[in-house]
């Protein structure tokens, strides 16, 4: 089993990993330089143990020393569990910890596009989402409702921290992903590996997307771009792409001023539709 050690210091460097975890600017150059990410709760880091991810630490508040058994440690005995008090734990993160168990983890390397689309039939594309949360939620869609893999944008938020890790509840290490090195010819790889590219817009005018895919057929690759948070996909994605797809809105909602979904909840319908083949 593990080994415990109980602290009481909240300047204890050995809980460096766990600092200020609220800082967005801070942690993304502190993970990024140490090559770590957090997960938070025993279902999401015996989820990332499970996908092989390297434990480094474990943070534990001393009134869930129970929870140990669940975080899928098993035979690692070289890996230290941190307790602390539930004040102590406050003051590093920088918020209060409901889900009793925070983890340290090191990243693996990620691969190539090429790497993660080789035998991929469905693809979601990510171009510039930057909040973390809704990166994690569609990646909880995209795991959930049988796409293939996920490729990001150079821009894009980090799937692997603290928060996307948390909304998407583990799925991150269920679903291959990659980033592109090149944005600007980045669907150019996707076409030339036998992908048909649809944008998914908003605009009345594109092709209904259950009907793109029906017109696809079944065997055919697709990759399905989402674009950034309010303003959506780049003028030149939309342009690159194949075909503008859209989920067709309620006439109604239309005329009262409603003519879109917001991107977490357009990837569930989209990725439902895209696994299904249309």
């Amino acid at each position: 089993m593990p080994w415990t050690v109980c602290i009481d210091s909240a300047d204890d460097p050995r809980l460096a990993d766990y600092t200020r975890l609220t800082d967005v600017s801070l942690r993304t150059h502190l993970e990024a330089e140490h090559g770590l990410f957090i997960a938070e709760g025993s279902k999401v880091i015996s989820r990332a143990v499970a996908a092989g991810y390297p434990v480094r630490s474990v943070l534990l508040g001393r009134g869930r020393l129970a929870d140990l058994p669940m975080l899928g440690l098993g035979s690692l005995d070289d890996v230290p569990v941190y307790v602390v008090p539930d004040e102590v734990a406050e003051g590093i993160t920088g918020y209060r910890v409901h889900r009793g168990a925070l983890a340290s983890l090191g990243r693996k390397p990620l691969p190539a596009v090429p790497a993660v689309i080789g035998s991929a039939r469905r693809i979601v594309v990510l171009e510039d989402l930057v909040d973390h949360g809704n990166v994690g939620a569609i990646f909880r869609c995209a795991a959930a409702l049988g796409v293939d893999a996920v490729v990001l944008s150079p821009r894009c938020a980090d799937p692997l921290y603290r928060r996307s890790v948390k909304v998407s509840m583990g799925a991150v290490f269920a679903i291959p992903y990659a980033r592109m090195t090149d944005w600007y010819d980045g669907l150019s790889s996707l076409r030339k590996a036998g992908f048909r590219v649809l944008a998914l817009t908003p605009d009345e005018r594109a092709t209904p997307i259950s009907s793109a895919l029906s017109d696809a057929g079944g065997a055919d690759r697709v990759a399905l771009l989402l674009g950034t948070e309010g303003d959506g996909l780049s003028s030149r994605w939309l342009r690159e792409a194949d075909e503008a797809v859209r989920i067709p809105m309620s006439p109604t909602a239309r005329g009262a001023g409603v003519d879109s979904l917001n991107v977490v909840a357009a990837a569930a319908i989209a990725c439902h539709l895209l696994a299904a083949g249309g």
